[in-house]
């Protein structure tokens, strides 16, 4: 990016705040955390999990209500689900929990609450994504070298003055994420 070390905390900065405006373009988090999911049980054996790649499942446990008297956080075995496509994968898919048909037998069953691992770790993320996220980065870079942020230029004639401002991602950077933008159905 042309950075000295007089730059690095901006260097760091811009980094940072591509990463969140990457993530939040995307509708999704894209860096590998732990997530925490509650999702409601209708007696479907395949819920869809929200976050995806999935690395791992810590666990999953059973949710119920109180008329039922299954308790608010018994434990599933992982006898009794797996993940669809498997763990460890990082196809850039929606990944599904599926339940064995045993539950079904199950009374009072409210919800499912999973914790898993889920997105790119840092080492492992696709080549176009931290493309984008470089790219991004040294736009904001310019934009900030030349102190006229969220600005392009200004407009004189016709009687009247105005200014152009700058579009908040490059269409670059935007064709490079269309893969991985969560799409709404």
């Amino acid at each position: 990016m042309g950075v000295d070390d007089r730059e690095d905390k901006t260097a760091r900065f811009c980094l940072t705040t591509s990463t969140f405006t990457i993530e939040q373009h995307c509708k999704r988090r894209l860096l590998r955390k732990k997530h925490f999911e509650c999702i409601e049980f209708y007696g479907d054996l395949l819920l869809p999990l929200r976050d995806y790649p999935v690395n791992k499942v810590l666990a999953v446990y059973l949710l119920g209500n109180r008329e039922t008297g299954l308790g608010t956080g018994e434990i599933l075995e992982p006898e009794f689900y797996n993940i669809v496509p498997a763990c460890g994968t990082d196809e850039d898919i929606p990944f599904s929990l599926s339940l064995s048909p045993a539950l079904q037998r199950y009374r009072g069953i409210a919800a499912i609450k999973a914790v898993y691992w889920a997105g790119y770790a840092p080492g492992n993320v696709p080549p176009d994504l931290a493309s984008a996220c470089m790219e991004l980065a040294a736009w904001n870079m310019n934009r900030y070298r030349g102190r006229r942020i969220g600005m392009t230029g200004n407009i004189r004639g016709s009687g009247r003055d105005g200014e152009h401002f700058e579009m908040s991602m490059p269409e670059n950077v935007r064709s490079l994420l269309e893969p991985y933008r969560r799409k709404v159905i």
